[in-house]
């Protein structure tokens, strides 16, 4: 089959893009306003995008918030300039699916999960406790990206440098992070995830 984006043409009863670009990480983030409230969302377009030095993005996109707002993802960081990106494992998928309620800003989604935070070293934001990985992150650049409807739904990637990190010595073999021992989340599209149980090494071409 083939359908023009522009004209949403497929023919099938949901939209297949979000199932044609597979598997991504989940990057549930953390923010914090500038009175100190708190916010946690899950991102599944997320994904690390530079290494020297590390960066990560996420889009905080959709229709305005029902208060007539950016997203508090995107509300937050812009306004403090900070985020954590923890990952959220198998153990954590229903702490996360309810994060992603869409409730007030004045909801403590900690409080609504019944998840506990952590303090982080070098940013504001709290870190989940029980996450085995986080990503303590400062804001690079917010970019405002394409949208069909400007009025009614807007798109923005958020890019961040990765200034410290914390792994869980727990999920370490042999010097090497260990994904099959943590089952890190992520988004197959529609209702649909998965976890990492199982891996396979390519060495690369000389």
């Amino acid at each position: 089959m083939f359908y023009e984006t522009a004209r949403n043409d497929h023919g099938l009863p949901h939209d297949p893009f979000k199932s044609c670009v597979v598997p991504r990480p989940i990057g549930w983030i953390t923010t914090i306003d500038a009175a100190g409230g708190l916010n946690l969302a899950p991102f599944s377009y997320f994904n690390a995008c530079g290494d020297h030095p590390p960066q990560v993005m996420y889009a905080p996109s959709g229709p305005h918030a029902a208060e007539g707002g950016a997203k508090d993802s995107l509300h937050n960081v812009q306004e403090t300039g900070e985020f954590v990106a923890n990952l959220a494992t198998w153990e954590q998928r229903e702490a996360m699916r309810l994060s992603s309620s869409g409730v007030p800003s004045s909801v403590d989604e900690f409080a609504l999960t019944g998840l506990e935070t952590e303090p982080a070293r070098l940013v504001r934001p709290p870190r989940v406790k029980g996450a085995p990985i986080h990503l303590e992150c400062r804001l690079h650049k917010v970019i405002e990206l394409l949208a069909d409807d400007p009025g009614r739904f807007r798109n923005w990637l958020v890019l961040g440098e990765v200034v410290g990190v914390h792994i869980d010595d727990s999920i370490i073999t042999d010097g090497r992070v260990d994904q099959s021992k943590f089952r890190p989340i992520a988004r197959l599209g529609y209702a649909d995830y998965t976890t990492v149980d199982s891996h396979f090494a390519m060495p690369f071409p000389d």
